[in-house]
């Protein structure tokens, strides 16, 4: 390609090219118009002229190849794309507003937003991953929001697909990426584990919060190799004041090694959003670095500085779902529950790095002022929460893999059902009474869940109705299993 086409007032494969609105170090981006479409979009093209990064094509080569195959609400569509044979561009959709980039000036911000916007953040990672794909660049000019409060992620010229060759990796040694939030993984060309894209977000979340880059802004390859062995200042050493939890997700999320992380960005968002339930062990008290033999032992393991084998992305996610068991805590659930509980005693049985959520619905009456507590003078919510730990309590969880939730709502069906989508729950298992006069007339809770639910739902019957839990129904997101 010898001269660009791009120009304003130029066509190009039916779009209409109008003002240049940003020139980066990598590509330009052009408004431009579609016939008969009021949506607004934007031509981004790729710097090709003499001197320019070659890393900068094959990067937009990825995003090509990347971009078509997303949807859904935390990225833009794309509308075209253009071969490097006459004219290489991709058209996307051009989201309202300015980048996450604008608030570094406010920095730091409070706990509590700093919180909604990296739960955002990590929601959208979590729907990305699904879609095999690993950003590989998060960093605040890396993300927008629409104006309905979802998180984009944009920039995929850095991305690795798992379905796709990754061109990056197989012409370039070098690891290309932004410096400060780089995974200490990356420098050793791994670039399929996911949770990379976690430690980028633990990196955003300490910077937001203290205002201070955990890493410091080192751009050289030897100064980045330190993160292998060597971790930041734990954010109380920074900030007295700040909270246990956050400090525990900050520093899980900065862990060096993968493994110690947490598995999947759902879990890291499911954490976000019940900030109180949060497990702390040593982390959240730390005030100093890890001692200088610490230190030395990571720097010389040969394991911390040796390439990892290469990572199945799709079993990795598959096998750290978020399992919700909605129970009934009245008398005479007894063997409903049991029943339950050997159904998710065998889920989790086979995968070892679920999450569980029990649920229990508080109903709230549509005529009535209802009470806090019960005849005895206890109170309702937490006599449940503490029932629903008692009733888990045989399975023998880790602490950081079992939490507890009292909804209160008119509808139970309804609030489990908004649950598991605000919470990227996987899969729902639920229990189903003997039938009854009032079910037949207004539908049970188990078939409404089983109807509508966007995950997989297992429905569960006593075993003197069953042999065994009995599927029902499923949802629309994916295979239901029995117990």
């Amino acid at each position: 390609m010898v001269k660009t086409l791009v120009e304003p007032g130029a066509v190009i494969d039916g779009f209409t090219i109008g003002e240049c609105v940003h020139r980066g170090g990598m590509a330009t981006l052009w408004s431009v118009t579609w016939p008969d479409s009021d949506t607004p979009m934007l031509m981004k093209v790729p710097r090709v002229s003499e001197g320019e990064d070659p890393a900068a094509i094959v990067g937009f080569e990825m995003e090509q190849m990347i971009m078509p195959r997303l949807s859904g609400p935390h990225v833009p569509a794309c509308f075209g794309a253009g071969d490097f044979a006459r004219q290489p561009y991709v058209v996307m959709e051009q989201i309202p507003g300015e980048t996450l980039y604008k608030r570094i000036r406010e920095l730091p911000i409070s706990y509590e937003e700093a919180r909604a916007i990296v739960g955002k953040i990590a929601t959208a990672l979590a729907d990305l991953h699904t879609q095999n794909v690993i950003h590989h660049d998060i960093k605040p000019s890396s993300i927008m929001f629409r104006p309905s409060g979802e998180a984009v992620l944009i920039d995929f010229g850095l991305s690795h697909h798992n379905q796709l060759p990754d061109l990056l990796q197989e012409e370039f040694r070098l690891p290309y990426g932004t410096a400060p939030y780089m995974a200490p993984e990356r420098l050793l060309g791994v670039r399929d584990d996911p949770r990379s894209d976690l430690f980028s977000l633990g990196v955003l979340l300490y910077f937001f919060t203290t205002g201070v880059r955990p890493f410091g802004e080192s751009e050289t390859l030897r100064g980045m190799r330190r993160r292998l062995w060597r971790d930041p200042y734990p954010p109380l050493k920074l900030k007295p004041d700040y909270p246990p939890w956050l400090q525990e997700v900050v520093l899980r999320c900065l862990e060096i090694e993968p493994v110690w992380r947490y598995p999947t960005a759902s879990q890291l968002a499911f954490e976000l959003a019940h900030p109180d339930q949060v497990k702390l062990t040593a982390r959240s008290e730390r005030r100093d670095r890890d001692p200088f033999r610490t230190v030395m032992r990571r720097r010389f393991n040969r394991e911390l500085t040796q390439p990892r084998p290469k990572a199945d992305v799709a079993a990795q996610l598959a096998s750290c779902p978020i399992v919700a068991v909605a129970l009934d805590t009245a008398e005479g659930a007894d063997e409903l529950n049991e029943a339950l509980r050997v159904t998710a005693g065998r889920i989790l049985a086979t995968l070892p790095s679920a999450r569980l959520a029990c649920l229990n619905v508080l109903k709230l009456s549509r005529v009535t002022i209802d009470k806090t507590l019960d005849e005895q003078g206890n109170n309702k919510h937490i006599d449940r929460m503490v029932s629903l730990r008692h009733w888990a309590s045989p399975l023998k969880l880790d602490d950081d893999r079992l939490t507890v939730h009292v909804l209160e709502a008119m509808d139970p069906a309804s609030a489990i059902l908004e649950f598991a989508a605000v919470n990227h729950v996987d899969h729902i298992v639920i229990g189903a009474r003997r039938s009854s006069l009032v079910r037949t007339l207004l539908g049970s809770v188990s078939a409404k869940v089983a109807a509508e639910a966007d995950c997989s739902v297992t429905v569960v019957r006593p075993p003197r109705l069953a042999a065994v839990p009995e599927l029902e129904g499923q949802g629309k997101g994916g295979e239901a299993e029995s117990g």
